[in-house]
């Protein structure tokens, strides 16, 4: 049986041994795990248009099952030791971008159409089509904002900083509730931050869930030996859960509406969020995927991953699979590096994490006791990761700096991932247009700059056609 195993993954073939890939499996999970924290966190903290909220609990499990099933898939079906799970920005895009105009299951259904529209981009060829059409510096300022935007939710999740109530001067946010840092929840935050930016400069691996669990730790102290209100902490009060292990709840799982959307907004819109969504995933996936490969020694003698296309596609199924049990959209996880790191070189290290993920179904009084203000300091840590990738931005040449600025400054200032991408697009176009370099500009890069500026117009717009 283990020789057939061998032979299917090809273990010894790639220099890799079973302890390898068991090793690899194991890291790779506990490197992610804080997932199953965050994504509920993130999901749970945002409202609908109607005021709805997802259920923690549910959301635990929904991260974990669609991480379980489709990291399985990767390593059966893509051979590749890498895993997924529900992708950091995208999952904001969904909460802080889409919800608000819509309900849930309506915001869901777009994920799933975002995931059946990878899939079709990926059989067609038009994937790396769109991938060509979107210049390297877009692309990287694009993941800089999503990562000044993440760590933006983080501060504010965990009370740092506010938005200043009723106030007309010029400040809109300020630090802490009262203009200063007071109170046991944004001490644990402050806390929380140190230890995760001293366990990454460290290079401790696990170095987030590590943090994610001392705080949560200390918050439950905290709160059981101080006089605290429960409100202080926000919709998650630290406590010693009642039990440790539970029946998952699968309450969330097909709560989706695959068209309901074109009832709440209009069409352009829709267009803009899905596309946005697919940008996201685009970038996330082909970087995780031809860095974790390269990191393991897999790529050709051409430079290319082995099977893309299957992989590229169960990237998009996974999206998919991700909006169906209101998850959101599931994608490659760049953390699978740690596992490869161990000696992880096939997809039976993904079987390992997988099987993982599948046994924290049943965990989910330990996901839901994590405070936003333990969670939180994850955010921040991402948002430092992503924004590494500034280094790479040719700021000595403003027809690409400046379209990088504006994409970088607009998703946080704005609170909008779609704001900040459709600035960048637009003044891109502009700026080549302007300097007689029109034809440089992929097509693709134009029609999607006059959607953004009918996005941003759209008000005008409507009345001039007697819309409204």
């Amino acid at each position: 049986m283990s020789a057939q195993v061998d032979r299917y993954f090809h273990i010894s073939a790639r220099g890799s041994t079973f302890a390898r890939e068991i090793r690899g499996g194991f890291a790779t999970f506990f490197t992610m795990a804080y997932i199953l924290v965050l994504n509920p966190i993130i999901l749970g903290s945002a409202e609908d248009k109607f005021g709805a909220h997802l259920s923690g609990p549910q959301l635990v499990t929904a991260t974990a099952l669609v991480a379980a099933v489709m990291t399985a898939i990767m390593g059966l079906g893509g051979n590749l030791p890498l895993a997924i799970a529900a992708g950091l920005g995208l999952n904001a895009v969904v909460a802080f971008q889409i919800a608000p105009l819509m309900s849930w299951p309506d915001a869901m259904g777009l994920v799933v159409l975002e995931g059946i529209l990878i899939c079709v981009l990926v059989v067609t060829g038009l994937r790396e089509a769109v991938m060509h059409a979107i210049p390297p510096s877009l692309k990287q300022a694009i993941s800089v904002g999503i990562g000044l935007f993440i760590a933006f939710i983080g501060f504010v999740d965990a009370g740092f900083a506010t938005r200043i109530p009723g106030d007309t001067g010029t400040v809109p946010v300020q630090l802490g509730a009262s203009g200063h840092l007071s109170g046991w929840p944004v001490l644990v935050f402050c806390l929380g931050v140190l230890l995760t930016v001293a366990l990454m400069a460290r290079k401790v691996k696990g170095a987030i869930l590590i943090s994610i669990v001392v705080m949560t730790v200390l918050a439950i102290v905290i709160n059981e030996i101080a006089d605290i209100k429960p409100i202080a902490w926000g919709l998650t009060v630290p406590s010693v859960p009642d039990d440790i292990v539970a029946a998952p709840d699968f309450g969330l799982i097909g709560s989706f509406s695959l068209f309901g959307a074109f009832e709440q907004v209009g069409v352009i819109t829709i267009v803009l969020l899905v596309f946005t969504l697919i940008l996201s995933d685009f970038f996330d996936t082909m970087g995780t995927v031809v860095g974790v490969s390269n990191e393991a020694g897999l790529l050709d003698e051409n430079g290319k991953v082995p099977h893309l296309g299957r992989v590229l596609l169960i990237d998009g199924v996974a999206a998919a699979a991700g909006g169906a049990a209101s998850a959101s959209s599931n994608t490659s996880y760049i953390e699978s590096a740690a596992g490869v790191g161990e000696g992880a070189r096939t997809g039976f290290a993904s079987l390992v994490t997988g099987g993982l993920f599948a046994l924290a179904l049943f965990l989910t009084p330990l996901a839901t006791v994590v405070p936003a203000q333990a969670a939180a300091p994850a955010l921040v840590a991402v948002g430092f990761l992503l924004m590494a990738q500034v280094r790479h931005i040719d700021w000595e040449r403003y027809d690409i700096a400046i379209p990088a600025f504006l994409t970088i400054a607009v998703m946080p200032f704005t609170y909008s991932i779609t704001n900040g991408i459709g600035a960048g697009f637009i003044a891109y176009v502009v700026i080549k247009a302007v300097l007689g370099k029109a034809r440089d500009v992929h097509w693709l890069l134009w029609g999607t700059a006059a959607l953004f500026a009918v996005y941003f117009a759209i008000d005008p717009v409507e009345q001039l056609f007697g819309v409204k």
